[in-house]
């Protein structure tokens, strides 16, 4: 049987993280596995990882002294999912914005394609208590990055995903150019990049209760700034391919123009 393993980054959960623990290991089987990665957090969080791993073989927890942004918590988690041999690997929120109860569907969809994003902007996904320019904040930047980089993905920002195995080593993950919040869509662009089949299936993601949200507009402005890098990186490489095959086949060009002219 696979086993999977469900990473959870925290800064500063402690209110959040027993809960979403239990939550995940009430929806999942025996061979979903919770790996909490804790950067520091000063409000004990790390403590209580520790206690609840005391508490149930599948719960393990990865603790970092430095605070270096959402990709470095999930970099370190794909690395130690992969040197312990799972077979998937789920990144998922500590306050409950992500429901556990869809992982067993996101799991499944998860043996036929290499990569699952659970995604809010797709049809039956949605958005619970969130004010009105939160939502259009969200859904532009996610039109952005679709024009920007020519992708068809609906929720490139979200964070609620499955990898398999063989799609993260397929990535390069050493290359990742951000590790705040942009790093999602860096992810799912290598992704699409490398030829992994991707597909969204929608959820519904609600705000966070307890504790303060990590979002901010640094964030924002990193992830447009990188966005519009990659956009026009791509565009350029586009445009080399195009000049590059004009110079290799110049007859065939000739002859076509030729040809035209003579059939008006």
């Amino acid at each position: 049987m696979d086993e999977s393993l469900v990473i959870i980054p925290t800064y500063d959960e402690a209110e959040n993280i027993r809960p979403i623990v239990a939550r995940t290991l009430a929806a999942t089987d025996a061979s979903v596995h919770v790996l909490v990665v804790d950067d520091n957090s000063p409000d004990g969080t790390g403590d209580i990882a520790d206690q609840l791993a005391t508490e149930t073989d599948r719960v393990h927890v990865l603790h970092r002294t430095v605070k270096d942004g959402l990709g470095g918590a999930y970099l370190a988690g794909f690395a130690w999912g992969l040197e312990h041999g799972y077979d998937k690997l789920v990144e998922m929120d500590a306050d409950g914005s992500h429901h556990p109860e869809y992982l067993p569907w996101m799991l499944e969809l998860a043996d036929t394609n290499d990569l699952v994003l659970g995604s809010r902007w797709v049809k039956g996904g949605q958005v619970e208590n969130w004010p009105w320019y939160r939502e259009a904040l969200s859904r532009g930047g996610n039109l952005y990055t679709r024009i920007a980089l020519g992708i068809a993905v609906r929720d490139a920002t979200g964070g609620f995903r499955v990898f398999t195995r063989s799609a993260l080593e397929r990535i390069e993950l050493a290359g990742i150019a951000s590790k705040g919040y942009c790093f999602q869509v860096d992810l799912c662009w290598r992704a699409l990049e490398a030829g992994l089949h991707v597909v969204e299936t929608p959820i519904t993601f609600t705000e966070r209760e307890h504790g303060v949200s990590k979002m901010s507009g640094n964030i924002v402005r990193e992830s447009l700034t990188l966005v519009t890098k990659w956009g026009i990186d791509r565009r350029l490489r586009e445009v080399t391919s195009l000049v590059r095959h004009h110079h290799r086949l110049p007859s065939v060009r000739t002859n076509a123009h030729a040809v035209s002219r003579r059939a008006a």
